[in-house]
Parts: C-alpha cells; sequence; structure tokens
C-alpha cells in the first residue's frame, strides 16, 4: 500500500476551481484549467509551495450556456515545451505561448488558428496542431506542423487528441477519431525531416465511438491508459507491447440514450473527465473520485485503496508531476501537491530500461504506413485488446452478436447490406 502525504495546498477560493491539470515533463510547472472561462494558469511548485505565475486568456468571458459552454466558447489546448518553461496555448485569441517573461505570439501560426489540440516533438523544436487551419484547407482530414524557428507551417496526419510520448522513446501515440469508432495510433517521430513528422505504424488499437481523452503511459512504458468516452464515463488499460486490454471499466452508469435525463448528466459532471494518472510505481493507476478521494488501483493484482483527501468536495482533476509525484485539485478551490511512498520501489532509471525494451519489443512486430497511402484504415492490423483484425478481416465480416462494440456491429450490417445490394 502506498502513504499519500500532502506536501502543498492552495486554496483559489470556493469560487473558483481547476477543471484540468497538466504537468511540464521535466520542470515543476503545471497548466491549470480554470472551470469558469476560457483560460489557463500556470503555477509552480519547485520551492515544496503552490504558487501562480501567469494566466493566458484570464480576460475571456466566461463560459455559459448548454453544459457550461457557448459554441463560441472552446475550451483551451495547451502543450509544453520537453525542457523549456514555454507553454503553448490555443483559445479565443488564437495561438499564444506563455513564458516566464509574459504572454506572446507564436511566430507562423496562422491568424485564423483555430486549434483544439497541440503537441511538441520530443526535441522541442516542432509544434504539432490539430484540425489544419492552412489556407489551403484540410481541417480534420489533417494537420499542422509548425517550425518553431523558421515559422514555417507545412501539413501533418490525421490525429485529434493529443500526442504523447512513451516513455521508452521512439513512438508517440495520439487518437483518430469517429462517431463510429476511434483508432489509438502508434508513430514514429521522423527528426530528419523540417519540421518534423509523425510515421504512423501499422498496428493500432479500436475502440469504441469516440470522445476519448489523451492516452496515458505509466512509468515504466507496460500499460497504456485511456479515458473516455462520449458516452460512458469509461477506463480501460491495455498492456504494452502486447496491447492486451486487462481493465475495461465504466465509473458510473452508463448512457441512458437522449434525451438525457438530468440525473444522469448530474452523474455524468461529477466524475471529472481528467481523473486519472500513473505516478512514480509502475503498475499502479491513480483515478480521483466525486467523494473526494483517491483511488490507488493496482492493476496486475486488481485490487484498489482508496485514500479520503477532502470532504465535502469532489476531485475536479488529476495529474502526474515530473517526478512522478501527484497535483489534485477540488471543486471547492483546493490545489494539493501530493507526494506517494510506495511500498515497494523501482528506481526511474530501471523503469527507463524496461520501457526501452518494451518500445524495442512493439518496434519488432510492426513497420510504417507507406507515405503515398491514401487510405490509413487499409493498412492497419486492429486490436480491441481481446482480438485482432487484418484490414481485409473487416471488409468481410457480416454477423455480431449484441455483446460485440457498437463499431464492430455496425461494420457487419454495413458489409451485409452491401452484400444484399450485389
Amino acid at each position: 500500500m502506498t502513504t499519500v502525504e500532502i506536501t502543498a495546498r492552495a486554496l483559489l477560493g470556493s469560487e473558483r476551481s481547476f477543471e484540468q491539470l497538466r504537468c511540464h515533463p521535466r520542470l515543476p510547472l503545471v497548466a491549470c484549467w480554470d472551470s469558469e472561462r476560457p483560460a489557463v494558469h500556470v503555477w509552480d511548485y519547485s520551492t515544496g509551495q503552490l504558487r501562480e505565475l501567469g494566466s493566458v486568456g484570464i480576460t475571456s468571458n466566461a463560459y455559459e450556456g448548454a453544459f457550461g459552454r457557448k459554441r463560441t466558447q472552446r475550451t483551451p489546448a495547451v502543450a509544453w515545451h520537453p525542457n523549456q518553461p514555454f507553454l503553448a496555448v490555443t483559445g479565443e485569441d488564437g495561438l499564444r505561448q506563455w513564458t516566464p517573461n509574459g504572454v506572446f505570439e507564436i511566430k507562423g501560426a496562422p491568424d485564423t488558428a483555430a486549434y483544439r489540440t497541440l503537441a511538441f516533438t520530443q526535441d522541442g523544436q516542432t509544434l504539432w496542431a490539430s484540425p489544419s487551419c492552412r489556407d489551403e484547407g484540410g481541417g480534420w482530414e489533417s494537420s499542422d506542423v509548425l517550425d518553431l524557428a523558421s515559422g514555417a507551417l507545412g501539413a501533418g496526419p490525421r490525429w485529434d487528441t493529443g500526442v504523447v510520448e512513451h516513455p521508452g522513446g521512439g513512438v508517440v501515440a495520439t487518437l483518430d477519431s469517429d462517431q463510429g469508432a476511434t483508432h489509438c495510433l502508434f508513430a514514429r517521430v521522423d527528426q530528419d525531416s523540417t519540421p518534423a513528422v509523425m510515421r504512423p505504424l501499422r498496428r493500432a488499437l479500436i475502440l469504441d465511438c469516440d470522445g476519448y481523452e489523451t492516452p496515458l503511459f505509466s512509468v515504466d512504458g507496460r500499460h497504456l491508459a485511456i479515458r473516455g468516452n462520449a458516452y460512458d464515463n469509461s477506463v480501460e488499460v491495455f498492456e504494452f507491447p502486447s496491447l492486451n486490454r486487462i481493465i475495461a471499466t465504466t465509473l458510473g452508469d452508463p448512457s441512458p440514450g437522449y434525451p438525457y435525463p438530468q440525473e444522469w448528466l448530474d452523474q455524468m459532471s461529477a466524475w471529472s473527465r481528467h481523473n486519472i494518472a500513473f505516478g512514480s510505481q509502475p503498475g499502479v493507476l491513480w483515478i480521483a473520485t466525486p467523494n473526494g478521494a483517491l483511488l490507488e488501483v493496482h492493476l496486475e493484482a486488481r485490487q484498489a485503496v482508496e485514500h479520503p483527501l477532502l470532504t465535502g468536495s469532489r476531485l475536479s482533476a488529476l495529474a502526474a508531476t515530473a517526478t512522478g509525484d501527484l497535483l489534485v485539485s477540488g471543486s471547492g478551490g483546493e490545489l494539493l501537491l501530493l507526494s506517494t511512498l510506495p511500498g515497494t520501489t523501482q528506481t526511474r532509471t530501471a523503469s527507463r530500461d524496461v520501457a526501452t525494451e518494451a518500445v524495442t519489443a512493439f518496434l519488432q512486430t510492426t513497420d510504417a504506413i507507406p507515405d503515398d497511402a491514401d487510405d490509413l484504415e487499409s493498412h492497419l492490423v486492429l486490436t480491441d485488446g481481446t482480438r485482432v483484425w487484418e484490414a481485409d478481416d473487416l471488409k468481410t465480416v457480416t454477423a455480431a452478436s449484441a455483446a460485440d462494440p457498437t463499431w464492430l456491429r455496425l461494420q457487419a450490417a454495413i458489409n451485409t447490406a452491401e452484400l444484399h445490394s450485389e
């Protein structure tokens, strides 16, 4: 069992809270999404205390309308530079960068930039952004690739939900979403091209429907967790490199169908969409709950331990720091820095060695999709964590049971209809 200790605490005020946290991969900095307006606040925890350094979008109008958002009010997207105190933010004012010296424009960014998600390459020289905002078109069918040194803007592959680098290096994961099914794609990064671009690999996960959050790798790279989806408060965990699914659970009851009753909407909002994290201990997934407690889930043992943190306040966001500690925010305006002391230890060096081995093993089982491929899906080898399908397999599926995922039942129905029309 892990010992959880609160090492620093800040109180924002009962009328203010954070709905998402994103920690810098190496520095003691965290970006915090404001729950009241399209703004992001940067906090520092280098001294063992929590202090606010600055904000982007603080003058934005407060959220309003259905589900707390107008259609014109998009939640900001951010990405941390891998080495520098540099946060890229896209919001109502377009694409901006926060640094300790202030907020500035990013050279080469289109004036019409309305990106929904951002990511840096591992060397920090290229910013990936989706959907495309290039004048010649693109949209969700492609992405933009911005070289930060020259300001040159190029085209990249289709992706739409964050990009996360495997801790072993050499592979990144992202999502390509659709209402029918979402692909979790794995890719190598071509650092030799300027700007650097993703080269998708053939092996991929297939997830039901859409609406997922950015995937998360464990510190040793042996597990991949995905939070979503649009209709269920689901959490799925896959082994890596096998991609076998070891956990598939729903936090609360699934969607009862449209129109959604108010009690179901209240339940959905109680569970944060950004409430899972991997800390310093391999094989442990942390889940923040609406009752103010933190769950420590041991993946291999399938056991969970509850750690009460806040009384009368739900946990609204959770993230892991660069050192593997945890940051958690509460709906009552709390921001907590947590030290997690595991009952068993494994050095970060040992975790990196395991992660490197996992990447090597994965790359030996797949290859890159040709750059000139017109149809990405026709090259993918897909798994849902229990079964594997080659692209040609899915073209011939005509039978599916009620227990099968929705995407497979739809594919079977489409294939059957095409056969009957011949």
